[in-house]
């Protein structure tokens, strides 16, 4: 098992999407969605559970079905990652109604070329000429990201991800078959973006450089092929042949949300700058301004790779931010499961309390192989004694626990040796308290550890119950006190 230290962890944060979501609330109203008990729009987000889906936090309960033209009908086709519109109800305790689910491929077809890095486990991959950013927090379904790798041309993918301002993209979700097998026998490729190089004559286009063949397509839906123009953005539907798409559908791509909309926002903060109050979140643009209020952080510690939830009301293509949230992961924790309460989807793990959420993505080294589970499912499949990789925010009420963003099972059944990143609570003579955790000391030097500090231990269980450190105490040279509170 490989460790990546949290100044890796927060450059993850800022290429991918731990699951993005935006909202639109109120059902385009102006009403303050922050003290609201219900609303009323449209959630998109990548799916983080099932039972029926859970989106941003919310389980949605649904009538199985779902709409798309990607070969998908039913929920139970859905995986986790995939990034859904699910139009409904739902009130502040996470419990809603869906109207209508729907999900659309971002791209479709062959890799033409794929890294992955194990250690940081970040890559890029290339297909149909578009560039899409990878990192931990993406779900890989049918192949793993080292196969892929290793090789690209074996397979075709379906990839969910956000489309940014640059024309990239950050995937959420990619789900591999072996070439030859289709996910749609209809149109075998699929890929959105901006119109380019328009030539109605020859009737071409490209999207990111790669060529666009209109000849034999229909637009879709409510789409008129007269509607082309460069600088629109649109999904094309079609066959590969050689370097161009031979377009069958095309449509142009759905806003969404619309003017005047209540929203939320969740992802990694990128392009942000100070003097404008000014950043951008999964391809959206928002503005701070005097009303704006912080939670979990300060204005200060706004920067880019930090994961936030904004509220606000969308205008003129920008959101203006009414309360912005932190939500970046801030602590790690490799151990192995000691007790789970299920009711209050609680666990001990090496002796950290981690607190389970509707956003906590749990992901199993065999999910493969077990279909669609529901999120009940998820944390029953969890036992005592299976060791996890946890990512969360660390959080000091209640005695201090881990708040888990992502919960990832490994194979790993004999590491009694247990990691921890976080900031520490407390230190004594012989022991050093992080979160509801104590530490023996163990003859190890504590060095330089200071209360607030971000600091990576290693250690283990005694026969006797208490833990111990394994070696000496490694303080992050970064730690700054002035990063504001992940409390409660």
């Amino acid at each position: 098992m490989n460790r990546k230290p949290l100044a890796i962890a927060v450059k993850l944060a800022m290429t991918g999407a731990l699951a993005g979501a935006l909202v639109a609330c109120g059902g385009g109203g102006s009403g303050d969605t922050s003290t609201s008990d219900a609303s009323s729009g449209t959630s998109v987000g990548a799916v983080s559970g099932f039972g029926s889906v859970y989106v941003n936090g919310t389980r949605f309960e649904t009538n199985g079905s779902v709409s798309s033209d990607d070969g998908l009908e039913r929920e139970d086709q859905l995986e986790k990652g995939m990034i859904l519109k699910v139009e409904g109800d739902w009130d502040d305790s996470g419990q809603g109604r869906a109207d209508k689910v729907s999900y659309d491929d971002t791209l479709r077809g062959p890799i033409s070329g794929m890294s992955w890095d194990e250690v940081t486990r970040t890559g890029t991959l290339t297909m149909l000429g578009q560039s899409i950013a990878l990192d931990g927090k993406t779900v890989f379904r049918g192949a793993t990201p080292t196969v892929l790798a290793d090789n690209p041309q074996g397979y075709r993918i379906r990839v969910s991800a956000w489309r940014l301002e640059d024309g990239s993209f950050r995937a959420s979700f990619v789900g591999a078959r072996a070439i030859g097998l289709e996910f749609d026998d209809n149109n075998e490729v699929e890929i959105e973006g901006v119109v380019a190089d328009l030539d109605t004559s020859a009737q071409t286009f490209t999207i990111n450089g790669f060529i666009i063949d209109y000849t034999s397509a229909v637009g879709d839906d409510d789409f008129s092929l007269d509607d082309l123009a460069n600088g629109i953005a649109v999904e094309v539907e079609g066959t590969l042949n050689g370097n161009t798409i031979l377009a069958e559908e095309i449509d142009d791509e759905d806003d969404l949300f619309d003017d005047d909309d209540d929203v939320e926002i969740s992802g990694s903060i990128y392009d942000y700058d100070a003097a404008s109050g000014q950043f951008s979140v999964n391809g959206v643009r928002v503005q701070i301004d005097g009303g704006t209020e912080f939670d979990d952080l300060r204005e200060s510690s706004l920067a880019d790779g930090l994961f936030v939830k904004v509220e606000g009301d969308f205008r003129n293509g920008v959101l203006v931010a009414e309360e912005i949230e932190g939500r970046d992961s801030d602590a790690e924790l490799d151990g192995r499961i000691e007790s789970l309460d299920l009711t209050n989807e609680t666990m001990v793990v090496s002796g950290v309390r981690v607190q389970l959420t509707g956003n906590t993505l749990i992901d199993d080294d065999d999910d493969d192989e077990d279909g669609l589970r529901s999120r009940v499912q998820d944390i029953q499949s969890l036992q005592v004694g299976d060791y996890l990789e946890i990512e969360g925010r660390q959080q000091s009420s209640e005695g201090g626990f881990l708040e888990a963003i992502s919960i990832e099972r490994e194979d790993d059944d004999d590491d009694d040796d247990f990691e921890l990143e976080a900031r520490v609570s407390a230190i004594g003579a012989d022991s050093i308290t992080i979160m509801n955790l104590e530490v023996l000391r163990n003859g190890y030097s504590l060095s330089g550890a200071q209360v607030g500090d971000e600091v990576e231990i290693e250690y283990r269980q005694t026969s006797g119950g208490e833990y111990e450190l394994t070696d000496n105490v490694e303080v992050d040279d970064d730690s700054d006190d002035g990063n504001g509170s992940n409390d409660d």
